[in-house]
């Protein structure tokens, strides 16, 4: 029994006194809870409505007004045409828009029924749908409550119009969510031993007396594990375009470029892990941990952006596939240009020049 607490004891005193281990062993259930307990929320919130109202009057006000004052929406105004409307909806300013027939109430209280066109932008599915779902029940509503005053029996016809991907098909919203988190984990896993298995294999000697400067060195590290990437997202784009149907609206040049950023900046966070860890499993661990759960929980792959607490939503920035699915969403799915990327793009490259700079630093710390 004394040695069988030894042993017990003995197990103890090695798990307190590796912190790193403990750390894992205990933070990482903790962050997965928070994570889980405030980002998944399937709940629709935030939703960038406008109307469209040729004619206003008494009831089409009354329903513009029941969208305004509800919490899921965040009412924009009206705009004064369709072609402005469309190109709000365009420019990804707009979600939805509520456009009524010319003279809704003169044919409403003549013929006792009228239309409202709802117009939704559904690259992401389930964010179009249920807001096409809000607003109805939203009109529907307002209905029967006038009905209910008047008693006058009419009907307000809903047609909903699905922007983007009028067939609802989720891979539209998935294809560019895999795409950033099977590029981030391969990439970062790739890269982050490239560093360490120098030192454990006794080599860092040799890059010692190398001629080569530290940044050369990694820019060298990296184009194999580039070559291998742009293989892979090669792939990707052909099982996506032939096997699942995504099609490629906008330019597949710009589509490549940005993909070939991103690339490069997962590898680039890679090298980061491969200065700051000391073993090779080590490296693998945290490049799958930090790569894997915020681009599931964080990057808008599963979960909308907009229905997170403020403090998640701020978090998320640091994110690098949430820029990357955001910007092959609005070239690949809604057929975009450069102009409605050049934010995502511009972010991903500071990224990437800000963690080859970390890499190259601490690079040199260890060659010293």
């Amino acid at each position: 029994m004394k040695q069988f607490l030894a042993f017990v004891n003995k197990e103890f005193y090695h798990i307190i006194r590796d912190n790193r281990t403990l750390l894992v062993i205990l933070g990482i259930p903790v962050v997965q809870i928070l994570l889980f307990g405030f980002a998944i929320n399937m709940e629709v919130q935030d939703i960038r409505v406008a109307v469209y109202d040729p004619t206003p009057d008494a009831f089409t006000t009354g329903i513009a007004e029941r969208i305004q004052q509800n919490a899921y929406f965040t009412y924009l105004g009206n705009v004064h045409s369709m072609n402005e409307m469309e190109e709000s909806m365009r420019k990804g300013e707009l979600e939805l828009a509520v456009v009524f027939q010319q003279n809704f109430q003169e044919n409403l209280v003549h013929s006792g029924d009228a239309a409202v066109q709802l117009l939704s932008n559904s690259s992401d599915p389930n964010r179009g749908s249920i807001a096409v779902t809000y607003a109805t029940a939203i009109i529907t509503g307002y209905q029967q409550e006038q009905m209910g005053i008047g008693r006058i029996p009419f009907q307000i016809q809903t047609e909903n119009r699905m922007i983007y991907n009028p067939l609802m098909k989720s891979s539209y919203m998935f294809v560019p969510g895999i795409m950033g988190l099977v590029l981030m984990i391969i990439c970062t896993i790739m890269t982050s031993v490239s560093i360490i298995r120098e030192k454990e294999r006794g080599t860092m000697e040799v890059l010692l007396a190398s001629p080569l400067k530290q940044g050369t060195m990694v820019f060298a590290k990296t184009i194999p594990y580039m070559f291998i990437s742009i293989i892979n997202l090669i792939i990707i784009f052909l099982l996506s375009y032939f096997v699942l149907g995504v099609p490629v609206n906008g330019s597949l040049l710009l589509l490549s470029l940005i993909s070939v950023i991103y690339i490069l900046l997962t590898l680039s966070y890679g090298l980061t892990v491969s200065t700051i860890v000391d073993k090779q499993i080590n490296a693998v661990i945290v490049s799958a941990i930090t790569a894997m759960i915020p681009v599931l929980m964080l990057s808008g792959m599963i979960f909308p952006v907009d229905s997170m607490p403020r403090v998640l939503q701020a978090l998320s920035t640091v994110v690098p596939a949430r820029w990357f699915i955001a910007a092959v969403r609005k070239v690949m799915i809604e057929g975009q240009g450069f102009i409605m990327v050049w934010k995502e793009v511009l972010v991903m490259i500071g990224m990437t020049l800000f963690l080859l700079g970390i890499t190259i630093m601490n690079t040199k710390k260890r060659l010293e």
